[in-house]
């Protein structure tokens, strides 16, 4: 069910000079702060023109972006806000299909637009596709026995839909054939907290949250290729969060105990961790950390923890590129980059979304270079290539210390 009414507010305030604005979701006094009221997934679709957000209690809320804009008044397209009603708490959702990637910045015309899916993942394990500019609910896909947690379209214009669940199981939809051809993927031994696709779609890793399994699968035969983690974590901890960089090069993993959190950088090729960045804390469960994602130029990558505040780091470097305001009212639960990399939104507990200025900077031409080379050619192929150390450490990401920490973290050794 589909609808241009909304229950939600636009609030602006100059707390935080990244801080852009707050949607906040009008609900009964009763609901407040009860279950089910959780922005567990935002996304922007392809193309930035057009915001999701699971504002709880079974609604996604659609809007047109950039807000308050003249440029959603384009009488050739339905830019009303819509809201779906999803029947179910919804927990992951996604825009799709996603175009390669030397297509995703052009905006979609009024043709394309209206070929723009959203799939939700539900509480009871359905997922729902829904056309976004006609409101309707186009099929279900079933099969998932436990909530679906994370949901993504691979940048390749195809309509393949990967889903992740509790059931401890990733899926692999064709949605041409409306679901009724599926690759199941089982490996994991408890829930699935999130899933991500290479650049050049041929890998998708997966973390689970408490078997503190890093996997990774390709997505041209549905086979496993290995366990990042190996089994052999000498600390009691749980995965929250993962995400391949632009290029594909590097795969970012997050993790927290009771005591800290930090983010692994791996190489997916070899199986290398080149790095691990890493935030302690004085109180006990006092931070977690929910979600990472890189941003479209892989220059920062977007961090979101309990605290509700949102990091930006530039991988390699110690500190942060931006830390906003720490807000107890509630916890941040995700985080995503606007396609041009300009904003990133993050969601809370409380069901509110909020926006924030992403850190602007100029990538070298170095950088340039070796996300064009990365995209194509992978470590083993790097490896044999008469180039001088320097240039192969560079190329590989080798060049980076090998721990580092936030501006806030003890120094001290990390194992």
């Amino acid at each position: 069910m589909c609808s241009p009414e909304t229950d939600a507010q636009l609030q602006r305030t100059a707390s935080d000079p990244a801080f852009i604005l707050e949607l906040k979701t009008r609900r009964p006094p009763h609901l407040e702060g009860r279950s089910s009221c959780e922005t567990w997934s935002v996304d922007f679709s392809p193309d930035g023109a057009w915001f999701a957000w699971s504002m709880g209690h079974g609604i996604v809320w659609v809007v047109a972006w950039p807000l308050d804009s003249s440029e959603n008044q384009d009488g050739e397209l339905d830019r009303e806000d819509k809201s779906f009603s999803c029947g179910h708490p919804v927990w992951g959702l996604a825009f799709g299909p996603r175009p390669p990637k030397a297509a995703a910045g052009v905006r979609a015309d009024a043709k394309r637009s209206g070929d723009l899916l959203l799939a939700t993942g539900l509480e009871n394990g359905t997922i729902k596709i829904w056309n976004v500019l006609t409101c309707v609910a186009v099929f279900d896909l079933l099969g998932h026995e436990g909530i679906v947690r994370d949901l993504l379209f691979p940048q390749n214009g195809t309509l393949t839909l990967i889903s992740s669940s509790r059931d401890k199981t990733l899926r692999i939809w064709d949605l041409t054939q409306k679901g009724r051809k599926v690759q199941v993927l089982s490996g994991h031994k408890d829930w699935i907290s999130c899933c991500a696709v290479s650049s050049d779609c041929g890998m998708i890793a997966s973390v689970g949250r408490f078997d503190r399994m890093v996997c990774l699968w390709s997505l041209r035969s549905y086979t496993f290729i290995r366990n990042l983690t190996g089994g052999t974590q000498k600390t009691l901890h749980l995965l929250a969060s993962c995400d391949f960089s632009p290029d594909g090069a590097l795969l970012a993993t997050a993790a927290f105990s009771g005591s800290s959190w930090w983010i692994d950088l791996w190489d997916p090729y070899t199986a290398e961790k080149l790095t691990t960045l890493v935030d302690r804390f004085d109180q006990y469960g006092q931070n977690q950390i929910s979600a990472v994602q890189f941003s479209p130029n892989g220059l920062h990558l977007a961090i979101v923890t309990d605290d509700r505040a949102l990091r930006v780091w530039e991988p390699g470097q110690e500190g942060m590129v931006m830390h906003t305001k720490p807000d107890r009212e509630s916890n941040g639960l995700c985080c995503r980059y606007h396609p041009s990399g300009g904003v990133i939104a993050t969601g809370t507990r409380d069901g509110h979304v909020r926006f924030w200025k992403a850190p602007r900077a100029v990538p070298s031409l170095g950088h340039l270079c070796r996300s064009i080379l990365r995209h194509a050619v992978s470590t083993h192929q790097m490896e044999p290539l008469p180039l001088p150390k320097r240039i192969l450490a560079y190329l590989t990401y080798r060049n980076i210390p090998t721990w580092l920490r936030t501006c806030c973290a003890p120094d001290q050794a990390w194992s």
